[in-house]
């Protein structure tokens, strides 16, 4: 019996922007507020889930991200 377990997909915050349309200075606004989770590997490095992130926004704003045009 095996069971499909889906790993979190952790990204930096470059893509994270990219992935969302969004620009990493923006980002740096909503890590700044605590506004989404991210893990802090060190004080230069945050990594996101970006399910988990969609979420969050989802949540406080009210509306979902805007998907990056592949």
């Amino acid at each position: 019996m095996s069971t499909t377990h889906l790993e979190p997909q952790l990204v930096k915050k470059r893509e994270l922007a990219r992935l969302l349309s969004m620009s990493p200075r923006f980002l740096d606004d909503l890590i700044a507020q605590r506004a989404i989770p991210f893990l802090e590997v060190s004080p230069r490095l945050h990594l996101f889930d970006v399910e988990v992130v969609k979420s969050a926004l989802q949540a406080r704003y009210g509306v979902a991200p805007k998907e990056a045009r592949r």
